[in-house]
Protein backbone atom coordinates (compact mmCIF):
# COMPACT_ATOMS: atom_id res chain seq x y z
CA UNK A 1 0.00 0.00 0.00
CA UNK A 2 1.12 3.58 -0.67
CA UNK A 3 -0.19 7.06 -1.36
CA UNK A 4 -1.22 5.76 -4.78
CA UNK A 5 -3.85 3.68 -2.98
CA UNK A 6 -5.55 6.74 -1.49
CA UNK A 7 -9.29 6.57 -2.05
CA UNK A 8 -10.70 10.05 -2.62
CA UNK A 9 -13.77 11.33 -0.82
CA UNK A 10 -16.41 13.46 -2.49
CA UNK A 11 -15.07 16.49 -0.61
CA UNK A 12 -12.05 18.19 -2.23
CA UNK A 13 -11.11 19.99 0.99
CA UNK A 14 -11.13 16.74 2.93
CA UNK A 15 -8.99 15.13 0.24
CA UNK A 16 -6.37 17.89 0.59
CA UNK A 17 -6.33 17.52 4.37
CA UNK A 18 -6.02 13.74 4.23
CA UNK A 19 -3.26 13.80 1.62
CA UNK A 20 -1.31 16.42 3.59
CA UNK A 21 -1.69 14.24 6.69
CA UNK A 22 -0.21 11.34 4.75
CA UNK A 23 2.60 13.55 3.37
CA UNK A 24 3.82 14.64 6.80
CA UNK A 25 4.35 11.00 7.74
CA UNK A 26 7.60 11.49 5.79
CA UNK A 27 8.93 13.41 8.81
CA UNK A 28 9.58 10.02 10.39
CA UNK A 29 12.20 9.38 7.69
CA UNK A 30 14.07 12.69 8.12
CA UNK A 31 16.97 11.82 10.42
CA UNK A 32 18.59 14.42 12.64
CA UNK A 33 22.11 14.33 14.07
CA UNK A 34 20.78 14.04 17.63
CA UNK A 35 20.97 10.60 19.18
CA UNK A 36 18.19 9.09 21.23
CA UNK A 37 19.15 9.10 24.89
CA UNK A 38 19.54 5.30 24.85
CA UNK A 39 22.01 5.87 21.95
CA UNK A 40 20.34 3.13 19.89
CA UNK A 41 19.88 5.37 16.83
CA UNK A 42 19.43 8.92 15.59
CA UNK A 43 16.10 10.60 16.22
CA UNK A 44 13.85 11.71 13.40
CA UNK A 45 12.05 15.01 12.84
CA UNK A 46 8.70 13.70 14.02
CA UNK A 47 10.17 12.52 17.31
CA UNK A 48 11.98 15.81 17.83
CA UNK A 49 8.83 17.83 17.10
CA UNK A 50 6.74 15.77 19.50
CA UNK A 51 9.41 16.01 22.18
CA UNK A 52 9.73 19.80 22.10
CA UNK A 53 5.93 20.19 21.99
CA UNK A 54 5.65 18.27 25.27
CA UNK A 55 8.58 20.22 26.72
CA UNK A 56 6.81 23.47 25.83
CA UNK A 57 4.05 22.44 28.25
CA UNK A 58 6.55 22.14 31.10
CA UNK A 59 8.96 25.07 31.14
CA UNK A 60 6.94 28.25 30.58
CA UNK A 61 7.40 29.30 34.22
CA UNK A 62 11.04 30.10 33.37
CA UNK A 63 10.24 32.41 30.46
CA UNK A 64 10.66 36.14 31.09
CA UNK A 65 7.42 36.88 29.21
CA UNK A 66 4.07 35.12 29.28
CA UNK A 67 3.42 32.82 26.34
CA UNK A 68 0.41 31.12 24.75
CA UNK A 69 1.24 27.44 25.20
CA UNK A 70 -1.34 26.40 22.60
CA UNK A 71 0.30 28.52 19.90
CA UNK A 72 3.77 27.43 20.99
CA UNK A 73 2.83 23.76 20.72
CA UNK A 74 1.46 24.41 17.24
CA UNK A 75 4.78 25.99 16.23
CA UNK A 76 6.71 23.09 17.70
CA UNK A 77 4.83 20.41 15.79
CA UNK A 78 5.02 22.20 12.41
CA UNK A 79 8.42 23.96 12.56
CA UNK A 80 10.33 21.18 10.79
CA UNK A 81 7.69 20.11 8.25
CA UNK A 82 9.65 21.87 5.50
CA UNK A 83 12.51 19.42 6.07
CA UNK A 84 10.45 16.78 4.26
CA UNK A 85 11.59 18.59 1.10
CA UNK A 86 14.59 20.61 2.30
CA UNK A 87 16.24 17.98 4.50
CA UNK A 88 17.64 18.50 7.98
CA UNK A 89 20.51 20.97 8.21
CA UNK A 90 22.94 20.41 11.08
CA UNK A 91 22.90 23.50 13.29
CA UNK A 92 26.71 23.76 13.21
CA UNK A 93 27.19 23.09 9.48
CA UNK A 94 28.38 26.48 8.21
CA UNK A 95 28.17 25.68 4.50
CA UNK A 96 24.86 23.84 4.83
CA UNK A 97 23.28 26.80 6.57
CA UNK A 98 24.25 29.21 3.79
CA UNK A 99 21.36 28.18 1.53
CA UNK A 100 19.08 26.77 4.24
CA UNK A 101 16.61 29.67 4.15
CA UNK A 102 16.18 29.45 0.39
CA UNK A 103 15.75 25.66 0.44
CA UNK A 104 13.19 25.84 3.22
CA UNK A 105 11.21 28.67 1.60
CA UNK A 106 10.95 26.64 -1.60
CA UNK A 107 9.80 23.64 0.45
CA UNK A 108 7.21 25.76 2.27
CA UNK A 109 5.86 27.06 -1.04
CA UNK A 110 5.29 23.50 -2.19
CA UNK A 111 4.10 21.80 0.99
CA UNK A 112 1.73 24.39 2.42
CA UNK A 113 0.12 24.98 -0.97
CA UNK A 114 -1.16 21.40 -0.81
CA UNK A 115 -3.55 22.34 2.00
CA UNK A 116 -6.82 24.25 1.70
CA UNK A 117 -5.81 27.91 1.35
CA UNK A 118 -6.91 29.04 4.81
CA UNK A 119 -5.08 26.21 6.58
CA UNK A 120 -2.01 26.50 4.39
CA UNK A 121 -1.77 30.20 5.20
CA UNK A 122 -2.30 29.57 8.90
CA UNK A 123 0.43 26.94 9.15
CA UNK A 124 2.81 28.97 7.01
CA UNK A 125 2.27 32.01 9.24
CA UNK A 126 3.15 29.93 12.31
CA UNK A 127 6.23 28.55 10.57
CA UNK A 128 7.39 32.03 9.56
CA UNK A 129 6.75 33.39 13.06
CA UNK A 130 8.80 30.58 14.58
CA UNK A 131 11.64 31.21 12.14
CA UNK A 132 11.70 34.97 12.78
CA UNK A 133 11.85 34.57 16.59
CA UNK A 134 10.38 38.05 17.12
CA UNK A 135 7.39 37.23 19.32
CA UNK A 136 7.38 35.81 22.83
CA UNK A 137 5.69 32.61 21.60
CA UNK A 138 8.31 32.13 18.88
CA UNK A 139 11.20 32.80 21.25
CA UNK A 140 9.90 30.26 23.72
CA UNK A 141 9.37 27.67 20.95
CA UNK A 142 12.93 28.33 19.75
CA UNK A 143 14.19 27.77 23.29
CA UNK A 144 12.58 24.33 23.30
CA UNK A 145 14.06 23.58 19.87
CA UNK A 146 17.52 24.28 21.28
CA UNK A 147 17.09 22.87 24.77
CA UNK A 148 16.02 19.40 23.64
CA UNK A 149 19.13 18.49 21.61
CA UNK A 150 21.30 20.14 24.27
CA UNK A 151 19.75 17.86 26.89
CA UNK A 152 20.36 14.86 24.65
CA UNK A 153 24.02 15.79 24.24
CA UNK A 154 24.49 16.01 28.01
CA UNK A 155 23.10 12.46 28.30
CA UNK A 156 24.89 10.88 25.32
CA UNK A 157 28.45 11.96 26.18
CA UNK A 158 28.24 14.89 23.79
CA UNK A 159 27.65 12.59 20.82
CA UNK A 160 26.56 15.24 18.32
CA UNK A 161 29.11 17.79 19.52
CA UNK A 162 32.00 15.33 19.29
CA UNK A 163 31.07 14.01 15.85
CA UNK A 164 30.54 17.54 14.55
CA UNK A 165 33.77 18.82 16.13
CA UNK A 166 31.77 21.59 17.78
CA UNK A 167 33.33 24.26 19.99
CA UNK A 168 31.85 25.77 23.12
CA UNK A 169 31.50 29.20 21.49
CA UNK A 170 29.32 27.70 18.75
CA UNK A 171 26.95 26.16 21.30
CA UNK A 172 26.86 29.39 23.29
CA UNK A 173 25.82 31.27 20.17
CA UNK A 174 23.15 28.70 19.41
CA UNK A 175 21.82 28.97 22.97
CA UNK A 176 21.73 32.78 23.09
CA UNK A 177 17.93 32.80 22.79
CA UNK A 178 17.70 30.67 25.94
CA UNK A 179 20.09 33.00 27.76
CA UNK A 180 17.88 35.94 26.78
CA UNK A 181 14.45 34.42 27.28
CA UNK A 182 15.02 31.79 29.99
CA UNK A 183 18.00 32.98 32.06
CA UNK A 184 17.40 30.56 34.94
CA UNK A 185 17.56 27.63 32.54
CA UNK A 186 20.70 29.08 30.98
CA UNK A 187 22.48 28.81 34.35
CA UNK A 188 22.05 25.04 34.07
CA UNK A 189 23.21 25.17 30.45
CA UNK A 190 26.36 27.08 31.39
CA UNK A 191 27.25 24.53 34.06
CA UNK A 192 26.79 21.73 31.55
CA UNK A 193 29.00 23.53 29.04
CA UNK A 194 31.75 23.64 31.66
CA UNK A 195 31.30 19.90 32.21
CA UNK A 196 31.24 19.12 28.47
CA UNK A 197 34.51 20.98 27.91
CA UNK A 198 36.05 19.24 30.90
CA UNK A 199 35.01 15.85 29.49
CA UNK A 200 36.40 16.70 26.05
CA UNK A 201 32.97 16.57 24.38
CA UNK A 202 33.29 20.19 23.31
CA UNK A 203 36.35 22.09 22.17
CA UNK A 204 37.09 24.91 24.65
Amino acid sequence: MSIRDFMESRNDRLNQQLLFSAEIDKMTAVLRRTMLIDQSRRENDAEHSWHIAVMAMLFSEYAIESVDIGRVVQMCVIHDIVEIEAGDTFAYDVSGNMDKAAREKEAADKLFAALPTDQGQMIRALWEEFDAMDTADAKYAACMDRLQPFLHNTLTEGHTWEHGKVARAQVEKRMEIVKEFMPEVYTWISENLDHAVGQGWLAP
